[in-house]
């Protein structure tokens, strides 16, 4: 009996030792380990939420760099456009310039052209005096005859 009552004694003990541990120990543990699967829990919901936070950061920085692309492809195109315009204008004030100064050389040259036929004409009436000395041997008065000289110097 000796056996049976140590025994018994174990079993009372093992009985105490686990309804003690039912009563104090695994209330404690469970409360820890409920408290440790919630901040897991909560760790896994922070990163979840700084992974979707950062594929908006992430969408958003390619929303701005895609803006930025089109900005700067968008100021390009107006920069050629404004070349072109400013190359245009320049085509055509050098256009207007050589108009001008090929009115101006045609200007020059029908002046010097009727500046030659005025002296070709004084020439020919010089000459024409000449001759006309020639066949009268006498001398003409070219002030009394200047009625003379305009009429052939306009007939030239």
């Amino acid at each position: 009996m000796d056996i049976n009552m140590s025994l018994i004694g174990q079993m009372i003990t093992f009985a105490v030792l686990v309804w003690f541990s039912m009563k104090f120990v695994f209330p404690a543990l469970n409360t820890a380990l409920d408290e440790r699967a919630k901040r897991i829990a909560d760790g896994l919901a922070a990163a979840d939420q700084g992974q979707a936070s950062m594929a908006v950061a992430e969408k958003r920085a390619q929303e701005a760099l895609n803006g930025a692309r089109e900005e700067a492809s968008q100021r390009v195109a107006d920069a050629e456009k404004r070349a072109q315009l400013v190359a245009e204008e320049i085509k055509q004030n050098a256009q207007a310039e050589a108009a001008r100064i090929i009115a101006q050389a045609q200007s020059d040259a029908e002046q010097q052209l009727s500046k030659a036929r005025e002296q070709l004409r004084a020439q020919v009436a010089d000459l024409a005096i000449k001759g006309a000395e020639q066949i009268l041997k006498r001398e003409i008065n070219p002030t009394a005859h200047a009625e003379m000289l305009q009429r052939l110097a306009v007939e030239l």
